[in-house]
């Protein structure tokens, strides 16, 4: 009888899973042929032991079951299944999130292991056994077989619901059914057979409906949002192959899905629910919640954590490593290995093989089982693991992400309404979703799809930019596009798919897996990922293989006891992403709708699923033996991770508004200011300036140790430890970008952008870092680096104009200047002279700037102890190019270094050759500094600071001051003039606050609205400034606040003092700077084409002798400066870091004195037809700085320090001379700093950024000298410019000590009366030595033409000093001696 056979099968399952079933009337019923059962309750523990999820059941039941059994014709109907409406409500299990945090108990773990065995374990021991005596003959069996294969089962409105917190989860199918086809996917009655071993099915899922929504306390949910997905549907074929008729398990596997249509909708209230959902699968997938503890010994998920792209890698894995279990003592092996001990998300899924694929695992209710073939069965089992491969595929994803407002009824009493708006729409085309694995040893995962795009919808934030009125094309709309269309691409994405015409398994032949890592990479290329894709493909590879050659090794056999057969599995885990092609276009409209999703991202915040663990060292340490060392050194398992960007390509475009005080504060974690938006037109900016960033080639490269904390916990034990076992106890990283450009570019009205003007050229960069796993394991070695990174730029340079900056500027304060929208308005004329039109010539032949640095090398190192970095900069230049008529460019070099800057504080270098530049001249710059990471702390020695620069040469020239001055001509605007009053309405909700709609009443808003606009037509600041204003409750309270808290300047400068005091009280210093030549000519020096590009003292020698005309120039040569600290020995200024210095300084102000030395220092002027007049004769000084501090008793709350301040200063002769011709290029070169001054503060243009400190100062002598520090002592005339900064400095100086910038001025009478008290005290004294001063002065005699007369001072024997107490200042002057004389001279030719 059939029925004996077929009906025990059928009622297995029922009663499993159903409550309260007589297995009597389910027989007679089944007999019959049909069953209806009705209102069934689930068997929920049942459901929660198969599924093996951290998640409990509130409810199920089944509303109707129907059972249709063809007794008649079963060998050719399939029986039918099915159930109408089955509910299920889930929610996590109670106390889930304190389960995990006590990860290190496996009590729990094996407690629920043993439960989950005793209920499913005679199930799998039945499935796993090949053969059994009791099974019925082999007809029969063939026949239950093909009944078992053909079943049909329908699920009519399956509805599943998950809660949590305040989040309600819901889906919802209208139907399913899983039923056989045949060969063309058809539904048919099949059976495989010797000639054809392949058993094909189809699942069908129709109107797929996921709703997302928030429940009130009490449990209701008040408003229903937009479905997340609305009536999706999908198939799904599933493809069996077996090896031969009598085979349980299929050998390969493949369960392919495919969607045409995914239209996902995300609203504002939804996205942190959305968040936290994906956070709660993130938590699965990583075992941190539910049974997957982190004791348990889990091979899969070591690599499969991999498959989310996780690049920093999981640092709280506390699992075994396979590979070298004897080296971790400490740890505890497992040796219950059983295939039901839940171990992660990959073993999870693959117990459930078996139950899928066989058709007699229903059978140990009535079959006889034997315990004792157990083992062997599951070894037989397991040594050939089927094939499975999975995949999703989708033609078309579109995800809506919109805001929500509530709306009323017309009557008081109607219930509120949720209207959504749509203001943002991403676009996926082609994607593929494909996994392959073979058991545990082998695991592949490749991501990928065709194309995407992110657009732009209808208004946000008030300003409806993208409403349907507005008419604005699609590409406008479009702000990130990414990959190819799929039309031309084709259906590459589906390639040798199920779905796949052309599939090995659509054409009757079976497929071939490639399941070696070496092949794998070898097919499997980038190159290959982007032919197929084309956007994005992500090729995740997992191998564990067995170097013994003994073939692939299972988790079965690392129960065995056997370690020294562990060893030889190598475990290779690799993840390599391809982006390609992409274009992103960062305008107000897009920014905007960013930061808005994630402002309604951070809205909700929900308690974590997972802690991260306190790194806490382990007091037990592990002791290894040689061998066990160099079996460690052999292979350290790592997970490398390689993520490429393919020609990528930013447009910043000038914002067209700017709303970015409402978003910015939010996600700063500040409290939002306001959520009010008043409507508004929008009108789009045309031409729209643009910054265009391009970027070849992108790679990020990263590697972190597989099993970290058994790894740190082993080589940190070690007494020496190898460089190749601390490589594997870091993370690294590595960052490369090649061919990075950028420049400016402009969107026209018909919405294509213009050839782009280039600012920085193309250049590549790279930078690298570690970080030093668990370092609370390295606590003992002070001397391991913890953090360390290196920069390297080869060459970096940017070029632009005048006009050009400006624009930048622009653009730059239409997104820095919140709620500032008239900024957009830019000057027209500015735009046509950076933007040229093609074969038009610009009038204004505008000079461009170029400056470049080469050879930039910078490291970072930091340990438990102390921070330092060291770096070098090769070279640096600076020039002009002037356009002339003839088309050519004119180069004018304006800073060069380093330079051969020794020889030219005289004037003989401009008679002797000159030698070229050498390629291998020293760095610019070369740096060392070491600072302890606790300056407070006793026991660590103090700063270091190695530095040397090389010599500059500087020209000033004229054309500096033609690019500085240029002021597009019209202030108007295209914008401004086509609409002028869309702008005003604009500001009002940008810079109107909460607060303010609430304290202002009509009138004061009213006037707000005159002054706007009144002020429209004026410069971005001052409107800014205007719209900002307040009603007066409020900014009278605001300046009383910042009246009140405002500080002197005295006291910020004693609380600088302090700070400088704190650096350099235990600083060893060692400082030397090659002298630094400025030249000043009074007219262009253009470079001639002889001479080596960019040499300024070669291009002033060339003009010195070679043209007639050589404008006047001033040549101001800036001392050699040395700096040492007391006990310092010379060292190398690049070090190795970190490094130890000979002397360590413990104390404060064991550093001091500092022997601080200035040397060939002059001034010169040179003349047309080979002139040259010296100004100020070389000379030089030697001087002694000298600090000590000690604290004083505390009278208030702070502690106050007494500082002794001693400054010694041995100047050499100084000598000056001074004519005519020199005093006559002294006025002109004043009188054109001054025009230029004028005109840039009657422009309004005076800003930091724009102009150089050398058109800062107004004197001629001061000019260049203020542009350098260092320069002051040595000259006599600064004593008294200085004397404000003296003034200011010391009367502050009561805090902390003097420094060698501030010890020079000496003027401190008007501020003694503050020195003392409270404050603490100062002792200064100061001496200067100087032996000789000379004053020469030459003029022609007017009476008599040919001579020339000379006025001669000297002074010898100079002194002064200065003795500033608490009570008293004194000062002493002396001069030895004082002598005038005048000459006249025949010869006015005479040197001298």
């Amino acid at each position: 009888m059939l029925e004996s056979y077929v009906t025990p099968i059928l009622m297995s399952y029922v009663n499993r899973y159903i409550k309260n079933l007589k297995p009597s009337d389910l027989q007679l019923s089944l007999w019959g042929g049909d069953v209806v059962l009705s209102k069934l309750e689930l068997k929920l523990d049942v459901l929660e032991q198969e599924l093996k999820l951290p998640f409990t059941f509130l409810s199920g039941h089944i509303h109707e079951l129907r059972i249709h059994v063809p007794w008649t014709k079963l060998g050719s109907e399939p029986v039918v299944i099915t159930i109408n409406t089955m509910e299920c409500i889930l929610k996590l299990k109670d106390g889930i999130q304190d389960d995990h945090e006590s990860c290190g108990s496996n009590s729990t773990n094996r407690s629920t292991t043993e439960n989950t065995k005793s209920s499913i374990k005679p199930r799998r021991i039945q499935q796993a056994a090949p053969t059994d005596p009791d099974l019925p003959p082999g007809y029969v069996q063939s026949l239950i077989r093909r009944v078992v294969n053909n079943v049909n089962i329908l699920i009519n409105n399956l509805i599943l619901k998950y809660v949590e917190d305040d989040i309600v989860l819901s889906v919802n199918i209208t139907s399913a059914e899983c039923y056989t086809v045949g060969e063309l996917w058809d539904r048919a009655f099949m059976d495989i057979s010797a000639t054809d071993l392949v058993l094909r099915k189809v699942i069908n899922f129709s109107d797929c409906t996921v709703c997302l929504d928030k429940r009130n306390a009490s449990g209701k949910i008040e408003f229903y949002q937009d479905p997340l997905l609305y009536k999706c549907s999908f198939r799904t074929r599933l493809h069996f192959t077996y090896d031969n008729l009598n085979s349980k398990m299929p050998s390969v596997i493949k369960i392919h899905t495919l969607v045409e249509s995914l239209k996902l909708s995300i609203t504002d209230q939804q996205l942190p629910m959305f968040i936290r959902i994906m956070q709660l699968g993130i938590a699965l997938y990583y075992g941190e919640i539910g049974s997957f503890k982190e004791g348990d010994i889990e091979d899969p998920t070591c690599h499969n954590k991999d498959m989310l792209g996780n690049i920093t890698g999981s640092e709280d894995e506390t699992r075994i490593d396979m590979q070298y279990p004897t080296q971790y003592k400490g740890q505890e092996l497992h040796s219950q290995q059983d295939e039901e001990q839940p171990q992660g998300w990959v073993s999870w899924a693959w117990s459930f093989v078996p139950a899928i694929v066989s058709y007699d695992g229903g059978e140990e209710d009535f079959v006889g089982n034997d315990p004792a073939s157990t083992t062997h069965q599951q070894k037989a089992q397991a040594l050939k693991d089927p094939i499975v491969s999975i995949g999703f595929y989708c033609t078309k994803a579109t995800v809506t992400f919109k805001l929500t407002e509530m709306q009323a009824e017309s009557s008081y009493y109607s219930p509120q309404k949720v209207k959504s708006k749509e203001v943002l729409c991403w676009e996926q085309e082609g994607t593929t979703v494909e996994a392959l694995m073979m058991g545990e040893p082998f695991f592949d995962c490749q991501i990928g799809f065709v194309g995407c795009r992110a657009m732009c919808l209808k208004g946000i934030m008030g300003v409806k930019d993208f409403e349907e009125n507005m008419n604005r094309s699609e590409t406008e709309a479009c702000f990130f596009i990414c990959g190819e269309n799929l039309s031309t691409k084709g259906f590459t994405y589906l390639t040798n798919s199920l779905f796949d015409y052309r599939s090995p398994e659509n054409n009757g032949t079976r497929a071939e897996f490639i399941l070696d890592s070496t092949h794998h990479k070898e097919t499997y290329t980038e190159i290959a990922g982007m032919q197929r894709f084309g956007a994005f493909y992500m090729d995740y590879l997992y191998t564990m293989e067995n170097t013994s050659g003994k073939g692939s090794t299972n988790q079965q056999d690392f129960s065995s006891g056997k370690s020294e057969d562990l060893g030889t599995v190598q475990e290779k885990s690799t993840k390599s992403l391809v982006i390609g092609p992409l274009n992103f276009r960062l305008d107000s409209s897009a920014v905007h709708r960013i930061l808005k999703m994630i402002v309604c991202a951070l809205e909700h915040e929900y308690e974590p699923y997972s802690r991260l663990k306190s790194d806490i060292k382990d007091e037990n340490e592990t002791i290894l033996n040689p061998e066990e060392v160099a079996f460690l050194e052999e292979y350290i398992p790592t997970r490398h991770t390689s993520v490429t960007l393919l020609k990528c390509t930013c447009t910043i475009s000038m914002a067209e508004f700017n709303l970015l005080d409402h978003l910015l504060p939010v996600i700063m974690g500040e409290k939002n200011s306001s959520n009010f938006m008043n409507t508004t037109n929008f009108q789009s900016l045309r031409p729209l300036p643009s910054i265009r960033i391009l970027v070849d080639k992108i790679n990020v490269e990263h590697s972190v140790p597989m099993y970290a904390e058994q790894l740190v916990h082993v080589v940190s034990s070690l007494t020496q430890p190898s460089d190749n076992l601390l490589h594997y106890c870091y993370v690294h990283c590595y960052l490369k970008i090649f061919g990075f450009q950028a420049g400016l570019t402009s969107l026209d009205c018909s919405g294509s952008y213009c050839l782009p003007v280039p600012i920085i050229p193309s250049f590549s960069t790279a930078l690298y870092g570690k970080l030093l796993k668990l370092p609370t394991y390295w606590t003992k070695r002070s001397q391991i680096a913890i953090t360390e990174g290196i920069f390297e730029l080869p060459n970096l340079t940017i070029q632009a104009t005048r006009a050009q900056t400006l624009l930048l500027q622009a653009i730059y304060q239409s997104w820095s200047h919140l709620g500032n929208v008239s900024s957009s308005a830019v000057n027209e004329a500015l735009i046509n002279e950076v933007f040229l039109s093609i074969g038009v010539k610009s009038k204004n032949l505008l000079p461009t700037l170029e400056g470049s640095i080469q050879n930039v090398e910078l490291k970072y190192c930091s340990t438990s102890l102390v921070k330092c970095a060291s770096g070098t900069m090769g070279s640096i230049k600076i020039c002009a190019k002037a356009p002339v008529d003839s088309g050519k460019e004119k180069l004018i070099p304006l800073l060069q270094g380093p330079s051969d800057t020794k020889d030219l504080h005289g004037t003989k270098w401009l008679n002797e050759s000159r030698k070229p530049e050498s390629l291998l001249a020293p760095d610019l710059m070369a740096f060392t500094i070491q600072v302890p990471q606790y300056i407070d702390y006793c026991h660590n020695s103090g700063a270091v600071l190695l530095c040397s620069i090389q010599g500059l040469a500087v020209n000033i020239d004229p054309i500096l001051y033609t690019w500085l001055i240029y002021q597009p001509q019209k202030r108007t605007s295209r914008h401004m003039q086509q609409q002028p009053v869309v702008a005003i309405p604009l500001v009002m909700p940008v810079c109107r606050r909460k607060e303010d709609e609430v304290s202002i009443g009509s009138a004061p808003l009213a006037k707000q609205q005159s002054y706007q606009a009144s002020e429209y037509a004026s410069s971005p600041i001052k409107t800014k400034t205007v719209t900002e204003s307040r009603p007066l409750s409020v900014p009278v309270k605001a300046m009383l606040n910042i009246s009140e808290s405002c500080r002197s300047p005295e006291e910020r400068m004693k609380e600088f003092i302090g700070i400088v005091w704190n650096a350099v009280k235990r600083l060893t210093l060692q400082l030397e700077v090659q002298s630094c030549c400025v030249f000043i000519p009074n007219d262009s020096l253009p470079s001639p084409s002889t001479i080596i590009s960019g040499d300024i003292p070669g291009t002033v020698r060339s003009w010195y002798h070679g043209q007639t005309s050589m404008p006047g120039t001033l040549v101001l040569c800036l001392p050699q400066i040395k700096i040492i600290s007391a006990g310092h020995k010379y060292m190398e200024p690049l070090q190795e870091i970190p490094f130890v210095i000979p002397r360590l300084i413990l104390e404060e102000g064991d550093a001091f004195p500092w022997t601080i030395s200035l040397h060939h220092f002059s001034i010169y002027t040179l003349l047309g037809k080979q002139v040259t007049l010296c100004l100020v004769e070389p000379m030089g000084c030697t001087s002694t700085l000298a600090v000590t501090s000690q604290k004083l008793l505390a009278t208030g709350p702070d502690t106050r320090h007494s500082f002794v301040v001693c400054l010694h200063v041995d100047l050499e002769s100084l000598e000056i001379k001074c004519s005519n011709p020199q005093v006559q290029l002294f006025y002109e070169l004043t009188d054109t700093m001054n025009k230029v001054w004028k005109k840039i503060q009657k422009r309004g243009n005076l800003n930091l950024s724009t102009t150089s400190p050398e058109t800062m100062a107004g004197p001629v002598p001061t000019s260049p000298v203020r542009s350098s520090i260092g320069t002051a002592p040595p000259d006599t005339s600064t004593c008294s410019p200085s004397a404000d900064i003296g003034t200011t400095t010391e009367g502050d100086s009561i805090q902390a000590g003097e420094d060698s910038p501030f010890s020079d001025s000496v003027t401190l009478e008007q501020t003694t009366s503050n020195i003392g008290g409270t404050s603490g005290r100062v002792s200064l004294w100061m001496q200067w030595v100087l032996p000789k001063v000379t004053v020469k002065l030459f003029a022609p005699d007017p009476e008599n033409k040919g001579t020339e007369v000379c006025m001669v001072c000297e002074l010898e024997d100079l002194s002064a000093s200065i003795d500033v107490q608490d009570v008293y200042t004194k000062v002493k002057c002396k001069i030895e001696s004082f002598n005038i004389d005048h000459y006249r001279s025949r010869k006015i030719e005479e040197n001298r």
